[in-house]
């Protein structure tokens, strides 16, 4: 097997070399020379390291569940907002916080992420660990009245979707 010339070995991803950069000098919201510097070493650094990470690829299924993934993504952020709102403004005692275990048949590391995701931006719910198997997902719930119901919704509202999307 041929090794990777020098160039290539310096500069793995110049691409994700150039987005760090440019992300680097958004979030500094300044242009001066040293954040240009500095990035410019984050975008030297960073994709050193990303490279030695193992990297597992994304297979994409049937992108036509995005649209409908979004929706309801969207929806339940809303609703969660408005539920989380009336809970905290409530009386602490009726609050039922703690932590689910859910099982997981999606595999797809990309899809986990996309789920973990999805949990974490729902207001309520914090994606918290995943299993070293990949089989369960620990979430922190604000209120958990029935954890069966719950664990199910999660799975028909978008792991099931993700498991199209991530075969």
């Amino acid at each position: 097997m041929r090794r990777p010339s020098l160039l290539r070995r310096a500069f793995p991803s110049w691409t994700l070399s150039l987005t760090i950069l440019a992300f680097w000098l958004m979030l500094a919201d300044s242009f001066s020379t040293g954040q240009f510097l500095f990035g410019a070493l984050l975008g030297l650094v960073i994709p050193l390291f990303a490279a030695r990470i193992d990297r597992e690829f994304a297979r994409i299924g049937k992108l036509r569940v995005i649209p409908k993934l979004l929706a309801v993504t969207l929806w339940d952020i809303l609703v969660s907002n408005l539920r989380v709102a009336r809970q905290v403004l409530g009386k602490e005692e009726r609050l039922n916080s703690g932590f689910i275990w859910m099982p997981l048949q999606i595999n797809n590391i990309h899809g986990i992420a996309a789920l973990t995701s999805m949990i974490t931006l729902t207001p309520g719910t914090v994606s918290v660990a995943l299993s070293n198997d990949r089989r369960h997902l620990l979430i922190h719930v604000l209120h958990i009245e029935d954890e069966a119901a719950m664990v199910a919704e999660i799975k028909h509202r978008y792991e099931q979707p993700l498991m199209e999307l991530f075969p």
